[in-house]
């Protein structure tokens, strides 16, 4: 980040709060866990976040804190920020297999390269409409017998193949919940293989439609870990990103599901490149003071408390 405003470049500094506030290490006010790194995809997590909550701007949802997002890309990122001021908290990571679940399923069709093919590939819109959607849903329930959700065990150094510490994030009080497919994916050979019967048995559309309500499980269940751990507070809004949440008939189907747990959800695309985005306006000072972005939902802009809160030529 610059120290000083004359180091950005001249077209920039009329953007800049710099000479107010300078960058200590929040993100669209939300700071990371404290002490050593918990989860290999942490950084993911916060950009994704950041990003869910600059997309959200041209929505009519307030996703500030607190909130909770879900990126679905191949594997599960996302945070569970709480209402703490001026800054949130970090108090629940998301982690594992995502958008690679459904890939494997796609990959039993045999119409995709079985070893990198992704779900995308395989995807048509005409295909999709004539699935048997009650078939779907048994088969999304039969597909989850093989995924594995739960609270990250004490005693794992990885979990659904991405590394882990939880006896750090339990020192941080971040609770960290992952979705794996058997131990570390090793159950993903047997997903394929239940892609090739669905798709034997009931066609591409069937599967396709079976890939939406996979998902939606994922989503539901990831949330019931965090409900029941007690972590996510009223009033949080819930932010989808990634190709494995927001296409197909997927955001129809998540709405339906948490419609009762969420009053505010919204689904964003490029998320994670949205995040990288508002970090570096974060790590300048760029913030705009009259359509916040960080800040509480309903609240106003809290440039004023972390000047405060950092004293000095700031207060």
């Amino acid at each position: 980040p610059a120290m000083g405003i004359s180091q950005l470049p001249e077209r920039l500094q009329k953007h800049s709060l710099l000479e107010n506030i300078l960058f200590d290490g929040a993100v669209v006010s939300v700071v990371p866990p404290e002490g050593k790194e918990t989860v290999a995809n942490e950084m993911e997590g916060e950009l994704v976040t950041a990003g869910i909550k600059l997309g959200a701007k041209w929505t009519d949802v307030d996703y500030r804190n607190p909130c909770v997002s879900l990126d679905f890309g191949s594997t599960l990122a996302g945070r569970i920020v709480n209402d703490n001021e001026p800054y949130a908290n970090t108090v629940g990571n998301f982690l594992g297999l995502a958008g690679v679940v459904s890939d494997s399923l796609a990959r039993g069709s045999g119409k995709i390269d079985k070893k990198n093919g992704a779900a995308l590939d395989l995807y048509n819109e005409k295909d999709a409409k004539k699935g048997d959607k009650k078939k779907a849903e048994a088969n999304a329930l039969e597909a989850h017998k093989l995924i594995n959700i739960q609270k990250v065990p004490m005693d794992v150094d990885r979990f659904g193949t991405v590394p882990v510490n939880p006896v750090a994030a339990d020192a941080a009080g971040t609770t960290l919940i992952g979705c794996d497919v058997g131990f570390n994916g090793d159950k993903l050979p047997e997903l394929m293989e239940l892609g090739a019967q669905f798709y034997d048995e009931d066609g591409v559309g069937t599967l396709l439609s079976t890939l939406d309500y996979v998902s939606t499980n994922i989503v539901t269940r990831v949330l019931d870990v965090a409900f029941k751990e007690n972590v996510i507070v009223p009033g949080s809004a819930l932010g989808i990103t990634g190709r494995a949440g927001i296409t197909g008939r997927k955001p129809e189907l998540i709405l339906e599901a948490v419609q009762d747990k969420f009053e505010n959800v919204v689904f964003v695309e490029d998320g994670l490149a949205l995040g990288s985005a508002i970090m570096a306006r974060c790590m300048n000072s760029m913030g705009t003071p009259k359509v916040p972005i960080g800040g509480k939902q309903g609240g106003r802009c809290i440039l004023k408390d972390r000047m405060k809160m950092a004293g000095g030529k700031f207060a």
